[in-house]
């Protein structure tokens, strides 16, 4: 009984958590549109999607690898030491990544704060995977929900009365921090050991076990933003605000598909294991059938209504990019396909395969991003976009189907 309520406990805080979270950056950028104008929020979109890039450095093996580690021969403690190690990391990144671009003060410090503020994120994530590890992911919902909750309200306060982004930007670090500490702390030391001994083997360990999935994460990060890097390149600051704008429902689509996908996860390995291709097929259609459906109400309402509601958000005039909010949406669906497929070959531990899949999609990402932007500006963005996704759509639906037959076929020879 104890165990049934303290599940519905988890289930619903995590929901709640994950998905507030999920939305923050949404909050954000209708703020500072608003409050801090065009300009303003092109910096902070730009520096955002650098933060949430990073923060790939920062989890790097992420919660799972921590969750579901079976030998139990690395410590708390030694996860906490590795994670310290990749929060640093992500802050000396980001500072070398500003010099090499040669931005502002301004421009810099606001990166770099949100980058900080991402690696408060990356290390609250490792206390949770100890909480989860314990059957509390409740105790993560509750921090998740009320941080992003806090985090928001205060921003908006502060940034509202001070109209600096530096400032808002502080105090919602120290808003963060003191829940790191007074709540997330609190609940997980009883978990710590504080006087194990940490092995530096083990710590190497978890950058070993976890590279293919970092690797594959942060080439996933870049692929998605790198027409935002040709912007920031060649565009001024007002085009990464519409493009960040008009790219953001497309975010809801892959939030959808992570909420269909995992589900199915087990059922996904179940069937691999029994070498069940027909039903596995049939498995992976159904789901694409879902994806294009909702893509495909998805693109008709953003045709229709997409430029006026989001105008009326953000109060930005973006009738002029009714066509590119059309095809980010129908881009975002396709690469949702792909994502699908991406998620079967993980579930089967093909992610090697993956890792050379991610450096091809990467510089083919890096190239029509830059080529395609240069010529045509924003439009050659949302056209870049387009391309990206597609590409990765097909080499993705094309290797996994081949890689599936030839899986099944040895199988069957056996």
């Amino acid at each position: 009984m104890k165990k049934d309520i303290q599940f519905r406990k988890n289930f619903i805080w995590n929901i709640l958590g994950t998905g507030i979270n999920a939305f923050n950056s949404l909050f954000f950028m209708i703020a500072v549109t608003r409050i801090n104008g065009i300009d303003n929020a092109g910096i902070f979109t730009i520096a955002f999607s650098t933060a949430c890039i990073i923060y790939v450095i920062g989890v790097y093996a992420g919660r799972i690898y921590q969750v579901t580690e079976h030998d139990k021969t690395i410590t708390n403690k030694e996860y906490i030491a590795n994670r310290i190690i990749t929060t640093v990391l992500m802050l000396i990144l980001v500072i070398i990544f500003c010099l090499m671009k040669g931005y502002s003060i301004f421009k810099s410090t606001i990166f770099v704060l949100l980058t900080t503020y991402k690696a408060l994120e990356a290390f609250s994530d490792v206390i949770y995977g100890i909480l989860q590890k314990n059957e509390k992911l409740d105790i993560v919902g509750k921090s998740l929900f009320f941080k992003s909750i806090i985090s928001v309200i205060v921003f908006v306060a502060i940034d509202s009365l001070t109209k600096n982004l530096i400032i808002s930007i502080c105090t919602m670090l120290l808003i963060n921090t003191i829940i790191l500490f007074v709540y997330d702390f609190k609940n997980s030391k009883k978990y710590i050991d504080l006087k194990a001994k940490i092995n530096k083997k083990n710590i190497l360990k978890i950058f070993k076990a976890g590279f293919f999935t970092f690797a594959i994460s942060f080439l996933g990060m870049y692929i998605l933003n790198a027409p935002k890097y040709a912007i920031d390149s060649y565009l001024e600051n007002n085009y990464q605000t519409i493009f960040g704008i008009i790219v953001m429902p497309a975010t809801i689509i892959g939030l959808v598909a992570q909420f269909l996908i995992h589900p199915y996860l087990n059922q996904i390995l179940a069937l691999y294991e029994e070498h069940n291709l027909k039903g596995l097929n049939k498995l992976i259609l159904r789901l694409i059938i879902v994806i294009l459906g909702f893509g495909a109400i998805s693109s008709i309402l953003a045709y229709l209504l997409g430029p006026e509601v989001l105008g009326l958000v953000y109060g930005v005039d973006l009738t002029a990019y009714r066509l590119g909010l059309l095809i980010i949406i129908i881009a975002s669906t396709i690469y949702t396909i792909g994502v699908i497929y991406s998620s079967v070959l993980t579930t089967i531990r093909d992610t090697s395969s993956q890792f050379i899949i991610y450096i091809i999609i990467s510089i083919v990402a890096f190239i029509v991003s830059n080529i395609f932007t240069k010529v045509a500006k924003i439009d050659g963005a949302v056209i870049a976009y387009l391309v990206i996704m597609a590409i990765q759509f097909l080499i993705y639906t094309i290797y996994t189907n081949i890689k599936l037959r030839v899986v099944f076929n040895r199988s069957l020879e056996k």
